[in-house]
């Protein structure tokens, strides 16, 4: 009997030869670079350092593209949005000690938000290693211990033959339901010596699928197919594993309206009758949802931001898919299906029943009108335009990223994503400084679109010096500044919390922001919010980046969890 674990591909002559006469002047960093190709790498981010230039020098003998950014926070988060807008890992080159550690937000957010990043970082030689205080530039006593709380797998290599599975087993990591980032790490001098290891080609690092139990999903296509008022909660677990149609085809055959959480923006579509949009920040979309007496939970651990800041309370049965097993059942009971949530969606398709209800389009309508009264008695009039000219000026298929900013906390709850897996924010970790660098990495990954970046000032600051990035390779981002003189929202929270802000901590010094960007060779324009829409769509048709700031005071609405 012949079993597929005993079949092995046999090289090729060409194969052959080519491995007994490797091509000269290749070092540790050239079997870093080669298994990113086999594994079907095109782009990497990073920024070098001494430590780590034996990858950076490779990369001269490689096909691979390089995108360097300014800091390596900043490469980290274009890294996880190249991976949130390709599906495919993102390497992310990164030196020794503070090189390594600074990329420590990026990949908490990576990790938050499920985004593929791979992580390759160099280490002290291998005599510094094991702890000991040898005085090394760089040097941690327990580099891999900085990585392990945030990353989703750790890999240590320790002499060149080891490269390529690591790094390979890394790349699987990265790509398994859930995906994530992962930390690889090189000794300087494993990746500067000379090697006379063969060029490496193909690797298979293809993840295993996370397939859902069939008892599982039989008993919770009965439970929805007999419930009396079905709700559905759509995550970011939906867009990761490109599941939109599928969830779409299951709430019309149950008739089950559908909410889509902040990471789940463009799962579900906006206008249809069922679609209660993404207010979950509102009690009477939870109330809603507490009403449910079978609530499907797809590919959401139903956290802090998905539940209305853990006040919402269901009182009906709860069917969670997950994905990640840790979120399962980690904030309410539940029938817990741990899979991929389109293999589990389309488990369910298979086997619900149809279940014909003519009132709910009718229950939607009520909730979205009591939401927009409630909003409507708050003189939030300018906040809903500045938000509607952003939809106005963007084309339907072109990404956008949000910074942790006031515009992008409306844009959770009341923009209109229009196409899954098109609107990103940094609510995972919630870090500020995503949205500009981010953009830039979804520009290097479909150069097809224009990208829009939405920051306040606050934010900007932490990105200025990647203007440079952009200018450098051209990339087609737009970038709109509202400026409000500080760190708006902390504005408002000290404000609501405390009855004052504390000035020293939220108001701002800051540049000229148009004459800054104009100074990298960035067109810049002043806008208001009449002529918002107007300059938006300008700088967005015009290819290559652009800056677009709007001197606004914008508020929240009221919060109902409190």
């Amino acid at each position: 009997m012949t079993h597929d674990h005993d079949l092995v591909l046999r090289p090729t002559a060409a194969q052959t030869a080519a491995a007994l006469n490797p091509p000269p002047g290749r070092n540790g960093g050239d079997l870093v670079v080669e298994t990113l190709a086999g594994l079907g790498a095109s782009t990497v981010f990073g920024l070098p350092g001494q430590h780590a230039l034996g990858m950076f020098d490779a990369l001269r003998r490689s096909s691979l593209r390089y995108v360097g950014l300014r800091m390596e926070n900043n490469a980290g988060f274009a890294a996880d949005a190249y991976g949130r807008i390709t599906g495919e890992a993102a390497p992310l080159l990164l030196s020794t000690g503070p090189g390594a550690l600074m990329s420590l937000a990026a990949l908490q957010e990576a990790a938050a938000a499920s985004a593929p990043v791979v992580a390759i970082g160099s280490q002290v030689p291998v005599a510094g290693l094991g702890g000991g205080r040898h005085g090394y530039l760089h040097e941690l006593r327990d580099q891999q211990a900085s990585f392990r709380d945030v990353v989703k797998s750790v890999h240590a290599v320790r002499t060149q033959s080891q490269i390529p599975s690591a790094v390979a087993a890394a790349w699987e990591s990265a790509l398994t339901a859930p995906h994530g980032p992962v930390w690889v790490e090189i000794p300087q001098d494993v990746l500067l010596a000379p090697t006379s290891l063969p060029v490496v080609t193909a690797m298979d690092a293809t993840p295993d699928e996370v397939v859902p139990r069939p008892e599982l999903t039989a008993v919770a296509a009965d439970l929805l197919a007999k419930a009396a008022r079905p709700a559905i909660i759509a995550g970011g677990g939906v867009v990761r594993s490109d599941a939109s149609g599928k969830l779409l085809a299951l709430a019309e055959r149950i008739n089950a309206p559908v909410v889509t959480t902040f990471g789940g923006k463009g799962a579900f579509p906006w206008k249809h009758p069922l679609s209660l949009q993404s207010w979950l920040e509102d009690r009477h979309t939870t109330d809603f949802l507490e009403d449910a007496d079978v609530l499907l939970v797809v590919g959401s651990g139903l956290g802090e931001l998905s539940s209305n800041y853990h006040t919402f309370a269901p009182r009906g049965r709860v069917i969670q898919i997950e994905a990640d097993a840790g979120k399962l059942e980690s904030n309410h009971p539940a029938l817990g299906i741990h899979a991929d949530a389109r293999l589990a969606l389309q488990a369910l398709l298979e086997t619900v029943d149809e279940r014909p209800d003519d009132t709910a389009p009718e229950r939607v309508r009520t909730v979205l009108a009591k939401v927009a009264d409630r909003i409507a008695a708050q003189d939030l009039g300018l906040e809903q335009r500045v938000v509607a000219a952003v939809r106005e000026a963007l084309p339907n298929r072109a990404p956008s990223f949000w910074d942790m900013t006031i515009l992008a906390y409306w844009a959770w709850s009341a923009f209109d994503a229009r196409h899954p897996n098109t609107m990103h924010s940094a609510q995972g970790a919630g870090g500020l400084g995503y949205a500009f660098p981010a953009a830039l990495g979804a520009a290097a990954a479909d150069p097809g679109h224009p990208v829009l970046a939405v920051s306040g000032d606050g934010g900007a600051m932490y990105s200025i010096a990647e203007l440079a990035t952009a200018k450098q390779y051209e990339l087609d981002v737009t970038w709109l500044i509202v400026d409000d003189g500080g760190y708006g929202i902390l504005r408002e929270y000290m404000t609501d919390a405390f009855g004052e802000p504390t000035p020293t901590a939220t108001e701002l010094a800051r540049p000229d922001f148009v004459a800054l960007a104009e100074s990298f060779g960035v067109p810049a324009a002043l806008t208001t919010p009449d002529t918002l829409a107007k300059d938006l769509s300008a700088a967005l048709a015009t290819p290559g980046p652009s800056v677009v700031v709007l001197p606004a005071l914008l508020r929240m609405f009221e919060p109902t969890h409190l």
